[in-house]
């Protein structure tokens, strides 16, 4: 039986949470209950709710979990930006961001077609 943890989009967005603990941990310590903190909390929420979705009862429940995963990426995104403006870092993953943007896309609209 497939789980969450064979689909594509959240084995992606479990290596955007690593990513992001490296790339924030180089963030200077005043943002540590900033910046750090708001950014790992966004990235662990996305392959979170990917897989909270995946285990509810109900195809309905599932798409309203990914879209909460939508919502965290976007946020994350935001927060990779702001650390960029702010010259933390170079990297924002626009790539791996845009990547995992479009698998929760696919999926949702997958779903969508089977109700």
């Amino acid at each position: 039986m497939k789980t969450h943890k064979d689909l594509i989009v959240w084995n992606k967005s479990m290596e955007l949470v690593i990513a992001t603990y490296k790339l924030s941990s180089k963030f200077p310590e005043e943002e540590k209950f900033g910046l750090i903190s708001q950014m790992r909390r966004a990235a662990v929420s996305v392959p979170s709710n990917i897989a909270e979705g995946a285990a509810r009862n109900s195809t309905k429940e599932y798409i309203r979990f990914l879209y909460i995963a939508l919502g965290s990426l976007s946020e994350l995104e935001t927060q990779f930006l702001i650390s960029n403006r702010l010259e933390y870092i170079n990297d924002v993953l626009e790539d791996t961001i845009t990547d995992i943007r479009k698998l929760l896309l696919s999926l949702i609209k997958s779903l969508k077609n089977k109700i």
